[in-house]
């Protein structure tokens, strides 16, 4: 693969805290991956056109609100609708182990960060699952 990685960070809902994802923004950057960063507020829709826009290969929501359950399926959603499945879709904060489990049986998210995770963890999970993506291939 010889361009590099785009991830858009993004922020969902009324959730204002974004101190996580721009620490998780800069730290994907400074792993060498090219990184949007979405601003506050942005709805789902909103997200997976910024993501297709940007050529993205992985959205990362980045979820404080308690919302993760209700917005993270809109978001899949979207990405069906608009026939982007191709893009990643992880989260990252603060979000229980009985719904990070139901997120992912349920397909809506392929991975969840949370606190505790390394850098060093998000940055070989997110390389890893995009490199054997077929999408980087045609790209690539």
């Amino acid at each position: 693969m010889s361009e590099k990685i785009r991830v858009l960070i993004a922020k969902v809902g009324m959730d204002g805290h974004d101190r996580g994802a721009k620490v998780i923004a800069r730290g994907l950057r400074d792993a060498g991956m090219e990184v949007i960063y979405s601003g506050l507020f942005q709805t789902p829709e909103s997200v997976v056109q910024m993501a297709i826009q940007e050529d993205a290969d992985v959205i990362g929501i980045s979820i404080l609100s308690g919302a993760h359950m209700t917005l993270l399926p809109l978001i899949r959603e979207e990405l069906r609708r608009q026939e982007a499945e191709d893009i990643v879709l992880v989260a990252g904060g603060t979000i229980p182990a009985e719904d990070v489990s139901a997120l992912k049986r349920e397909g809506v998210v392929e991975e969840v960060f949370t606190p505790g995770q390394s850098m060093e963890e998000m940055v070989r999970w997110i390389r890893q699952r995009v490199e054997a993506s077929p999408a980087s291939y045609a790209r690539g």
